[in-house]
Formats: structure tokens, sequence, C-alpha cells
């Protein structure tokens, strides 16, 4: 869907005339699901980029005021909801600005230190009373549900790789992942850990963001920065930290493995987006065999 300044200009104008004249500029790095724009210095304009992702504005809505004091670090905070218009037929949402950066490796000072934030924030996140939390599924792209969901594309991005892949082995650690099933209480989860959505300041992890993906279910999706961000030492910190056992592990790999392969072969060889897919598909590969081989 096509999102300009202008839509949004004439969206605040005519739902929320009270902001105007506020200056309305897009942010540096908006994402895929979502249109992000500053609005004035304190506000965020977010816009769903297609229908599919139009439900996260009311489950934003409805819940990050609920998680906002359970955690130590800043998440989004609903100001207003927008209502759907003839030049934009979804609902969107206005949002209060968090200070930070997305993070890098040069924003970060310490990758260890890094991993034990990451694994605090999410274990806070699960800490929080799932019960009446929206269950995994279409609505979040099955984010703590059944990974097998996934299966045919997986398999069919393995099938067609080119020599420079074990297919073998790729096929063993995506069946390693899914030959176990999360057995515990749902819990929640963000639904899309990934460097997108994580903000750094002074060094430190300091906000998390974009909570579209939400939802309850098996948290092992949320651990797929371990192989798509840490290096060897801090990815066993975070998977230390987070107490992640080894089917947890194993469906966490399959999680990364999944978005690796897809990203690198449905995207146009050699861009950014597949070079990406790449290299984590090398991590996780390398990161299995060495395993295996201890």
């Amino acid at each position: 869907m096509e999102i300009t300044t202008e839509l949004v200009r004439g969206l605040i104008s005519s739902q929320f005339p009270e902001w105007q004249n506020l200056e309305i500029k897009p942010v540096e790095k908006s994402g895929h699901d979502n249109r992000t724009y500053h609005l004035g210095n304190d506000m965020t304009v977010r816009l769903p980029s297609h229908k599919r992702y139009a439900s996260a504005v009311e489950k934003e809505t409805t819940w990050l005021p609920v998680f906002k004091p359970l955690l130590s670090l800043p998440i989004p905070a609903p100001v207003a909801q927008g209502k759907p218009t003839e030049d934009f037929p979804l609902p969107w949402s206005v949002n209060r600005w968090i200070e930070g950066d997305t993070v890098t490796y040069a924003n970060i000072r310490n990758l260890n230190e890094f991993a034990e934030d990451l694994a605090g924030f999410l274990k806070e996140l699960q800490a929080i009373d799932a019960t009446n939390g929206v269950p995994a599924g279409v609505q979040n792209f099955h984010r703590g549900g059944n990974l097998a969901v996934y299966d045919q594309d997986t398999r069919s991005v393995i099938e067609k790789l080119d020599g420079s892949y074990d297919r073998i082995l790729l096929t063993e650690i995506w069946e390693l992942a899914l030959a176990t099933r999360y057995e515990a209480a749902p819990l929640w989860l963000h639904g899309d850990v990934a460097v997108g959505n994580l903000l750094a300041h002074n060094g430190r992890l300091s906000g998390v963001i974009d909570f579209g993906t939400m939802g309850v279910g098996d948290p092992s999706s949320d651990l797929v920065m371990a192989w798509n961000f840490f290096d060897d030492e801090s990815r066993s910190v975070f998977l230390e930290s987070m107490k992640a056992d080894q089917s947890a592990i194993d469906r966490a790999r399959g999680w990364a493995l999944w978005k690796a392969l897809i990203t690198y072969a449905w995207n146009e060889q050699g861009s950014e987006a597949s070079n990406w897919g790449k290299h984590v598909i090398e991590v996780i590969v390398r990161d299995y065999t060495t395993a295996a081989e201890l």
C-alpha cells in the first residue's frame, strides 16, 4: 500500500486536528510490516503496509498498556488509534516516540552484556500473565505456534538450493526442529525479535518496538537472535540466560533457518536481504556442525 507524508498529514488533520501543525516526516528505518512517521518531537504515526498487518493495531493498543508497567525497558505507548478512511482503509495508530537508535554491532559496547539484557527483557515478557492473551495463528504468522506450518516452504527452498549448501544437512537441522513440541503453558512472545525492532543507547539495549506479531504460545521463536546477530560466545550467553533446553534450541534454530532460507531464496540474489539470509544459513550450519562434533 502506498503511504506518503501527504497521506499521513491528511489523516492527522482530519482525525486529530490538534496535531495538524506538528512536523511530519518518515523515520529513517521504517520497517516492512508498517510505515512509521515522526509526529512532532514526541510521537510517531504507525500505519500497516498491508491489510495482513492491520490486526496488529488493535492488539498493540490493547496489550501494550498492560505490558508497560511490567517491563523494565521502554516499549511503545499508544496515544491514539486512527480510523480507516477512503484514502487509507486500515486502522492506524499514534504512539510515543522512544529514544534510541536501531541496534548495530557498532552501537553495542559488549555483545555478551547485550545478550544478557535482551534475555532479561524476554524473561520479563514471558512472566506476564498470558491467560487471556492472543493465541498464535494467522494473525501473527504462527509465531509461537507449530513450526510445521512452514514445512512445505522450507523443504521447497532446500530442494532448490544450489550446490554450495549441503541439502541433506539442512534437512536434518529442519527435521530436528520439527521433532519436538512445546508442552508447557503458553507464554507471551514478542514474535519478531530482530535488530530492526531493538533500540540502543549508550551502548546498551534501551527499548523494544513493533509488537505487531506478539502472541502467546511457544516462545522459542523469540530466540532467533542467537543465530541472526550473536557470535559464538554471546550466543551461548543468550541461550543460557534464557535457560533454553535443547528442544527449545532446536525449535528456535528451525525458526531461524526457515526465515533465513526464504529470505535468501525469495529475494534478488546479491540484494541486502538475500545476503543476510545467506549469512544466517552459514552461521546456523557452522554452529550446528560444531556442536555435533563436540
